[in-house]
């Protein structure tokens, strides 16, 4: 009889220190990998954007001929379509810069006194770079604004109209932006950016026959593809 009672105390003891120690386990924190642990994204802080843009100037002009102001004398510069990509890198989840690069070609031609006059084509490399804020608390649509500084690349300037010589010089500018990208996944999404650049080059045709200011001012209509790495 006292043998019995023995082997049930020694089983009790046994059973009381198993589920002591599977209580003790289960308040342990879950090993690395287990099925239940919570997975973290890591914040990716570059975009990439390919857009189709329509260029859109609204010219106008301040001519001199022979060192002589031409009251109404004006120009006319052609709307182009072109591809742009553009690169953005973002410091937080709502700030970021973004360069943004393509070039576009254009006519010029004589409007006001001038009308009917071929002046010359040009082409532009307008790199921009932007400081954007970013709005992100409105889900898988994600606007933005812009503000930022341009600078204009004039190249491959031909003369037109019996004109010998058709020179731009590279400018400066100042840029206003807003648009916004609508995600479809985490890394996909699709962008419309409406852009508009200041930008006020000086012009020399036939050598300074005519000289003075055009003001090209454009607008940039962007749609295209956003991919967030």
């Amino acid at each position: 009889m006292t043998h019995r009672f023995v082997r049930a105390g020694l089983t009790a003891a046994l059973l009381a220190s198993t589920a002591l120690g599977a209580a003790q386990a289960s308040d342990l924190p879950a090993r690395k990998g287990a099925p239940l642990a919570p997975v973290i994204t890591q914040f990716s802080p570059w975009m990439v954007r390919g857009r189709a843009l329509v260029v859109m100037p609204q010219e106008s002009a301040k001519l001199n001929i022979g060192g002589v102001r031409v009251p109404g004398a004006d120009v006319s510069i052609s709307t182009s379509v072109v591809p742009e990509l553009d690169i953005s890198y973002f410091f937080t989840k709502n700030i970021a810069v973004e360069l943004i690069l393509g070039v576009t070609p254009h006519n010029v031609k004589g409007a006001g006194a001038l009308a009917g006059a071929r002046i010359g084509s040009a082409w532009l490399l307008p790199p921009t770079l932007m400081l954007q804020y970013h709005f992100t608390e409105l889900g898988a649509f994600k606007p933005y604004v812009g503000v930022g500084v341009n600078y204009t690349v004039f190249f491959n300037e031909k003369a037109k109209g019996g004109f010998t010589s058709f020179d731009l010089k590279d400018s400066f500018g100042f840029a206003l932006q807003a648009g916004f990208d609508y995600m479809i996944d985490q890394h996909w999404g699709i962008n419309f950016d409406v852009k508009k650049i200041f930008l006020e080059p000086k012009v020399k045709v036939n050598a300074g026959l005519v000289t003075g200011k055009v003001k090209i001012d454009p607008w940039l209509f962007g749609a295209g593809v956003t991919y967030k790495f």
